[in-house]
């Protein structure tokens, strides 16, 4: 009987360090947490007030807890949200929108996000913003501007007006593109002919400045030639016409077609005869 004790006693030993190596186990695998790229978590406190808003967002990678406690993630990287609706312009005529967003959820207050709005932040908050601020910016231009001349305004004003709606929601607006607007075929057709129009307009008037210019031109061009010989003609005396004929002769005595050369016509100036 006595030496069986021993044995129990040890069996005893083993069952403990199993359990109490099973409870660690366990305690570990509750604390333990891991955050994903691109994600951000935010600590919720059973026993100690709730969700933590006073503290940096967990980051990525593993993070140690209390068992008790739990980490809601959030996906803190850039995302965008396409969306077709269709909005009313400045006359009343609907016309249909196609755009993107870009955003993220602020991670310096993501837990004020979370506590406040909420996983469901981009339906309850963001969403409801864009549509708000489309309709209000498209309400502000013609058909015709919403085709052609104001894309880029539009998309500007979009981008404010919804970084004003959701300032205080704890939402990173980054940018907005407006893809594609969609008008009635009837509208469209009459715009583009109009834009056509203007722009064969354009040409034309283009071709004539440039005639205009070329006259301009040539004018100038006609006016210096007039000029300059008109300067010459001044310049040119007896005198000097003598002396270059005079220079003329002698260089053509040396030549071997000059045959005959007499000085002294009628006008003073050399005679030159040709070959005999």
């Amino acid at each position: 009987m006595s030496d069986n004790f021993p044995e129990l006693k040890i069996n005893k030993g083993l069952i403990g360090t199993i359990i109490l190596g099973v409870f660690l186990l366990i305690f570990l695998w509750k604390s333990s947490v891991k955050i994903d790229a691109g994600e951000a978590g935010v600590l919720f406190k059973t026993f100690g007030g709730g969700v933590e808003t006073d503290s940096p967002a967990l980051g990525e990678g593993f993070h140690l807890i209390m068992p008790w406690n739990k980490v809601v993630t959030y996906r803190v990287q850039q995302q965008s949200i396409s969306a077709e609706m269709g909005v009313l312009s400045v006359n009343g005529l609907e016309v249909k929108v196609d755009g993107t967003i870009w955003f993220q959820p602020d991670v310096s207050k993501l837990g004020n996000l979370h506590q406040e709005k909420g996983q469901n932040y981009i339906i309850a908050i963001l969403k409801p913003a864009i549509e708000a601020s489309a309709r209000s910016v498209f309400g502000r231009y013609t058909p015709e501007q919403l085709y052609s001349s104001k894309r880029d305004i539009i998309q500007q004003e979009i981008l404010e007006e919804v970084r004003k709606k959701v300032k205080s929601e704890y939402i990173v607006v980054n940018e907005v593109l407006v893809n594609d607007v969609t008008l009635p075929p009837k509208i469209k057709d009459a715009i583009e002919s109009k834009l056509k129009q203007e722009q064969e307009s354009l040409e034309y008037e283009f071709k004539l400045q440039k005639a205009a210019k070329e006259a301009q031109k040539v004018k100038i061009e006609a006016e210096g030639k007039a000029q300059a010989n008109r300067i010459l003609s001044a310049s040119l005396t007896d005198k000097i016409l003598r002396e270059k004929g005079i220079e003329a002769t002698l260089q053509l005595a040396t030549s071997p077609n000059s045959k005959v050369v007499v000085v002294g016509n009628q006008d003073g100036m050399p005679l030159i005869l040709g070959d005999k």
